[in-house]
């Protein structure tokens, strides 16, 4: 049995391993580097250009609960995040170079997969995965819409600055997780006076920005807008948002500033923060400028600079089986954030079942997908499902996920008991398909 995947970012390293792991031999094609994207800086598999962090591990939290469900169907990239993980309160925060640098290993290495190097410009007739992501080439976009008979849909998706530890001014600075998560101090916190804040909305609004054509006439995602939109929607916006106080005391005041400004760690060294919540598209002159007005920060050393990018997604509900593949063909599956998932846990779930699913096919047996009761069945269902007028990306969230049969005032009782559904049938699902838990 042979199968392609094209895309060698979270999805595909996901989708390549699970066909691999299940005797299917794989070729998996990565464009980078012979052919580079506007986000990624490396060759390394498995990239993640964004945030550090995959986002909560708690159960009674969408992604928590997600990544629960994914253990149980033998995640390769979750495996790998637990191995370089590095401070992030509840969060499954990685040191991001150690993360590729490692799934890049563990792929190579596998003898069921052949890494090819260099762009593809014509889609396979079948027996494949697709999850090329949201930097798909214009070439291949070109023919996925040929193929589909659909136009993809936009959206534009921004990048926060990472600052050298060196640089930062620790006297102001003062460590804290968010109610005292994960090991309490996880977080540094800039604290900001209402005089500071309101110079620096004042700063983010008139900011010099990247302008294009495109930008005027393409929608941000919601759950990624850059902080400057953030700041235009109103003075208080960010303080309601990512620069929000709340949980954060000083603890030399034992008050809560009027705005904080929360870094995270990038690194298992400690030497990379991320400012938490500032993806941008504000020129790098006015990033230095503006960013520096943050308490603690001026004299910050950029390491990564904020950017902002072009994101394309499949208008999903129209052009996608209920497993993702093209309508007549079950064997070419769509897998990743392409295919209007939002997230890297949403996108390596819908890599790994794609993978289940298309050895399943090669076995001659039909694909599967869990139940709406999971997280992962609420997304698929989601996707195939959702009016496609409105179509948008989407996050994992309870609101997704099947109702309780009986009403539950207390919100976080509820949360416990839409995951301990969720994970009984994940379990249920997982030994259908006979997939050793990880």
């Amino acid at each position: 049995m042979k199968a392609t995947v094209i895309g060698g970012g979270l999805a595909g390293c996901e989708a390549a391993w699970a066909l691999a792991e299940r005797g299917v031999a794989v070729t998996l094609h990565e464009m980078r580097p012979v052919v580079g994207t506007p986000a990624h800086t490396t060759d390394q598999l498995a990239e993640i250009v964004c945030s550090n962090t995959f986002k909560s591990v708690e159960l009674t939290n969408a992604h928590g609960l997600l990544k629960a469900e994914l253990r149980r169907l033998g995640s390769l990239l979750l495996e790998v995040a637990d191995g370089v993980r590095v401070p992030g309160g509840s969060a499954l925060a990685v040191d991001r170079a150690l993360f590729s640098a490692e799934v890049t290993r563990r792929i190579d290495a596998h003898p069921g997969i052949t890494v090819v190097r260099g762009e593809v410009t014509d889609l396979p007739g079948t027996n494949a995965v697709i999850a090329t992501g949201p930097l798909t080439s214009e070439s291949l976009a070109s023919q996925i819409r040929t193929r589909l008979g659909t136009t993809s849909l936009a959206f534009f998706d921004a990048i926060a600055p990472i600052v050298s530890d060196d640089s930062l001014d620790h006297d102001v600075l003062y460590r804290l997780s968010r109610y005292g998560k994960g090991e309490g101090d996880d977080y540094l916190n800039a604290p900001m006076t209402r005089e500071q804040y309101e110079a620096f909305i004042g700063a983010l609004t008139t900011g010099d920005q990247f302008q294009g054509h495109e930008f005027d006439k393409t929608p941000y995602f919601e759950g990624c807008l850059p902080i400057e939109e953030m700041a235009s929607r109103g003075p208080e916006t960010l303080r309601f948002g990512p620069m929000k106080p709340v949980g954060l005391p000083d603890p030399r005041t034992g008050r809560e500033p009027y705005a904080v400004v929360q870094l995270r760690q990038e690194d298992r060294a400690g030497q990379m923060w991320n400012l938490v919540g500032f993806q941008t598209r504000l020129r790098i002159p006015e990033q230095g400028r503006i960013f520096r007005m943050i308490s603690g920060l001026g004299d910050a050393e950029m390491l990564r600079w904020g950017s902002i990018h072009r994101n394309t997604y499949l208008n999903a509900p129209s052009v996608l089986s209920a497993h993702g593949s093209a309508k007549d063909d079950d064997r070419l599956i769509f897998a990743g954030q392409m295919t209007g998932v939002e997230g890297y846990t949403e996108s390596l779930g819908t890599g790994l079942l794609a993978g289940i699913n298309l050895a399943r096919m090669l076995r001659g047996e039909p694909p599967r997908v869990p139940s709406p009761e999971t997280m992962l069945g609420a997304l698929l269902a989601y996707l195939h499902t959702a009016d496609p007028a409105h179509f948008q990306p989407m996050n994992a969230n309870f609101g997704l996920v099947a109702p309780l049969d009986v009403k539950v005032k207390d919100k976080r009782r509820k949360k416990e008991l839409l995951a301990e559904r969720a994970l009984a049938a994940m379990d249920q699902f997982a030994d259908a398909l006979e997939v050793v838990a990880a």
